[in-house]
C-alpha cells in the first residue's frame, strides 16, 4: 500500500507570501512615517478610501537572466576569485544619479504601494492623544450600536431571534411527536430579542486651529500648516467622538471660517497675531467654558508679526494658556533653512523668552515637509493623562 504525503503548507505558500509582503509594507511605512505624512498625493486626495505611496522595491533576492545578452554591471568575465570587486558605486554621467549625462548603471527600483488611508492613519496615531486631557462635566452621547438585553416570548418581528425561535420548535417536537425536528412552528415557539440605547459619556474637548493667512505665508508654508491641520483633523474624528474643531484664519483681522474655507483660503494682507487669539479667547468665552471643556488652542505661522503687535500677542498667549489645557504653536521657516533664527522677528523666540506660564507651552519650528509628523508627535504625546 503506498501512502501519499503532501506538504498542505505548499496550498497556503500564496497567502503567506502576501501577508508577509503587506507586514513588510507595513513595516517601509513606519520607517518612512516623516515623509509620507507630508505627502502630496495624500494632503490632496480629496477623500479618497486608498493612496498610493511611493516605497523601495521590497522584491525577493533572486538571479535574473540576462535576456540581451549584453555584459551588464556587475557581471564578472568567469575568471574572477573570492574577494575580486566585480562592481563599483557608479560616479556622476556613468549612472543613474540625476546629474550629468545619461548612465548605463541600474538605478534604485521604486514601486507605488496601494494603502487604505484608514490603515496608514491608525500607524500614524497609534502613539497621539490629547495630553493633559481632565474629567470635565460629562456630555451624554448616545451610541450608534444597538444593546440586546433580553429575549421575550412576544415583541415585532423585525426583533425575532430565528436562531432561539428555531431550537424552541426543535425542543417542542422532541417533547410532543419524539422527534427532534424542524416543522409545524406555532406561537409558543416565538421568541424575540429587547433592547436599549446604549449611552456613552465622554469629556468635552474643543480644538481651536488658527492659520495665518497672510502675505507672507508663500506656498510652501502654506503646504507644511495645511498638511499639519489635515492629519489633527483626521486623528481627532478618528480618535474621539466628543471633539469639537474650530477654525480661525487670519491676516491683519482674523475671522471664524469653515473646514473647507481654512484648507482652501489664499494668502493676502499683512500679519497682526494678536486678533486671532483675541477671536479664539472670546469663542472659549462665549461656547466653551473652561470648567465644561478640555481646549487646545494650535496656531501655525511664519513668525513675521507686525512689531507693535508683538507684547499683545504674547500677553493674549499667556491668558491662553492659563486658560486652555495646552496651547501649540508651530513657526514655519523658509523652505530648507538649516537653523532657527532667534531675532526679534521670530515671534517662536519671542514666546519662548516672554512667556509667564511656560509648563503647558509648545514650540515648534518646522523647516521641511518631513518636520510635519515629529511636529505632530511634539504636540500631540503622551504626556499629563488624567481620565
Amino acid at each position: 500500500m503506498t501512502v501519499q504525503r503532501n506538504d498542505w503548507s505548499l496550498q497556503r505558500k500564496g497567502i503567506m507570501d502576501q501577508e508577509r509582503h503587506r507586514e513588510r509594507v507595513r513595516e517601509a511605512i513606519r520607517k518612512n512615517l516623516g515623509s509620507i505624512v507630508s505627502n502630496e498625493s495624500i494632503i490632496l486626495s480629496d477623500g479618497k478610501k486608498t493612496v498610493k505611496i511611493p516605497i523601495r522595491s521590497l522584491d525577493e533576492y533572486k538571479f535574473r537572466y540576462n535576456y540581451r545578452k549584453q555584459k551588464q554591471v556587475g557581471q564578472g568575465n568567469g575568471n574572477s576569485k573570492v574577494g575580486d570587486v566585480i562592481a563599483k558605486e557608479a560616479k556622476p554621467g556613468k549612472g543613474a544619479t540625476g546629474q550629468g549625462s545619461a548612465g548605463s548603471a541600474a538605478g534604485q527600483e521604486y514601486y507605488e504601494a496601494e494603502v487604505d488611508i484608514d490603515e496608514l492613519a491608525g500607524l500614524i496615531f497609534e502613539d497621539l492623544q490629547l495630553p493633559y486631557l481632565q474629567e470635565k462635566a460629562k456630555k451624554a452621547i448616545p451610541s450608534t450600536q444597538t444593546k440586546f438585553t433580553e429575549i421575550r416570548r412576544a415583541g415585532v418581528l423585525s426583533n425575532l431571534d430565528k436562531r432561539r425561535t428555531i431550537l424552541e420548535n426543535i425542543r417542542r417536537n422532541a417533547r410532543e411527536r419524539k422527534k427532534a425536528e424542524i416543522g409545524g412552528f406555532k406561537k409558543e415557539d416565538l421568541r424575540f430579542k429587547t433592547w436599549e440605547q446604549d449611552v456613552k459619556y465622554e469629556s468635552n474637548a474643543v480644538v481651536i486651529a488658527m492659520m495665518d493667512v497672510s502675505g507672507s505665508m508663500g506656498e510652501f508654508k502654506k503646504y507644511v500648516a495645511r498638511s499639519f491641520y489635515f492629519w489633527m483633523v483626521r486623528f481627532l474624528k478618528t480618535k474621539y467622538d466628543n471633539v469639537d474643531i474650530v477654525f480661525i484664519s487670519h491676516h491683519t483681522e482674523a475671522k471664524e471660517v469653515t473646514e473647507e474655507q481654512f484648507f482652501t483660503q489664499g494668502e493676502s494682507g499683512g500679519t497682526v497675531v494678536s486678533s486671532a487669539y483675541k477671536l479664539a479667547l472670546s469663542i472659549i468665552k462665549e461656547r466653551y467654558n473652561p470648567r465644561d471643556w478640555n481646549i487646545y488652542p494650535f496656531h501655525f505661522s511664519d513668525g513675521d508679526n507686525y512689531y507693535s503687535d508683538n507684547d499683545e500677542a504674547v500677553k493674549l498667549a499667556d491668558e491662553l494658556i492659563s486658560t486652555c489645557n495646552l496651547f501649540g504653536y508651530g513657526e514655519i521657516g523658509d523652505e530648507g533653512a538649516s537653523s532657527y533664527r532667534r531675532s526679534s522677528g521670530a515671534l517662536l523666540s519671542i514666546f519662548r523668552d516672554n512667556l509667564k506660564k511656560k509648563d503647558r507651552f509648545i514650540g515648534v519650528r518646522i523647516d521641511s515637509k518631513e518636520d510635519v509628523y515629529p511636529a505632530l508627535k511634539q504636540f500631540f504625546g503622551k504626556r499629563g493623562t488624567r481620565i
